[in-house]
């Protein structure tokens, strides 16, 4: 989901954080800002940490406490326990795709309707940087942990359990190809459109007939 799905603001319905919080968010928000734009700029390869850190006005060790590593800054998405929690909230007996669709597609519309530019971005980046690329790979293990636990609460498999874990890997492994296409595609598609073509080939498998 990370790769797709970053809103830079908290939503409406969550409790407001504290004063120590909010600064935490603002700096990460000035740092994510000031990648995005100087890649942007300049492209992945030519944008520094020292750069971000100047452009952000703070310090490279402050961008290394926030983001271990270059590609964090694309990859890592606080926001996927709010899915998490969203995915919770769905009514127990709607279908998975049905729930994950409704999740995805908030927040998608979040992403693109706030950031449509850094949203594109993401998705080029992922697509054609091969350390993000590989970050967004990495990430899915603990998003794959949140679907996990999500999905167990609704159908009382255990989250370990050999099922579920196949089930979990095989949904975000489709739903990591989404945001990849889309950019190699030059984003003519409407993304929500695809996250449903992918949720249908998970759910029935491929179309007959001939590609």
């Amino acid at each position: 989901m990370a790769s797709m799905t970053a809103p830079s603001t908290t939503p409406a319905d969550r409790p407001r954080p504290g004063l120590r919080e909010r600064k935490k968010i603002k700096t990460r928000g000035a740092i994510r800002a000031a990648a995005y734009a100087l890649i942007a700029e300049q492209g992945y390869d030519a944008t520094t940490i020292e750069q971000i850190a100047d452009r952000a006005e703070v310090s490279p060790s402050t961008v290394f406490r926030y983001f271990p590593a270059k590609e964090d800054i694309v990859v890592i998405d606080e926001w996927d326990p709010a899915m998490a929690a969203e995915l919770r909230a769905r009514p127990a007996d709607e279908p998975w795709a049905d729930s994950l669709r409704h999740v995805l597609r908030a927040a998608l519309d979040r992403s693109l309707a706030e950031e449509p530019e850094v949203t594109r971005l993401r998705a080029r980046l992922g697509a054609e940087v091969p350390a993000v690329r590989a970050r967004m790979l990495r990430s899915t293990a603990v998003t794959g942990r949140l679907l996990r636990e999500a999905l167990a609460e609704r159908s009382g498999l255990d989250p370990d359990g050999l099922e579920l874990r196949v089930f979990a890997t095989a949904v975000l492994s489709g739903l990591t190809e989404v945001s990849p296409y889309w950019a190699e595609t030059g984003h003519r598609h409407d993304v929500r459109d695809l996250v449903d073509r992918a949720l249908v080939v998970l759910g029935h498998g491929l179309p007959t007939g001939n590609p």
